[in-house]
């Protein structure tokens, strides 16, 4: 039998336009769906990220979302390979991300630096070192 794929990682959003405005700045990827509680970006290599209402994710699933952190990051994490690391950063943080850890190497031979966006999710703009 073979094994799914992963398809769409789906964030809950406090303002879905703020985060809207954020993505599209940061990383510039096309909206494949854009209605007023989501969004639906296209990846490249065919993975999909969306950006939910909080209130419309509730609905979804008939319990509310983990409210976002007052300070510190949520428990999510998107790990990125960009093309350019250096060219990514710089986009990253004119978008408004909130640096975490400066770009450094890391026990498991990627170089990486790691930023908030402004859900308190846990963006990584990483390349390997090999």
């Amino acid at each position: 039998m073979p094994l799914p794929r992963l398809a769409l990682v789906i964030l809950a959003v406090a303002d879905l336009p703020r985060a809207r405005a954020f993505y599209d700045a940061a990383f510039g990827w096309p909206a494949d769906v854009d209605v007023p509680v989501y969004v639906e970006y296209a990846l490249p290599g065919g993975l999909r990220l969306g950006l939910y209402d909080r209130a419309g994710f509730a609905r979804n699933t008939g319990e509310p979302p983990a409210p976002p952190p007052a300070a510190g990051t949520a428990a999510t994490e998107l790990y990125l390979y960009p093309d350019d690391v250096p060219a990514a950063i710089v986009r990253v943080e004119a978008a408004g991300a909130r640096l975490l850890s400066a770009l450094a190497p890391r026990g498991w031979g990627d170089e990486a630096a790691y930023y908030g966006d402004p859900d308190g999710n846990v963006l990584v703009l990483a390349r390997p070192l090999i």
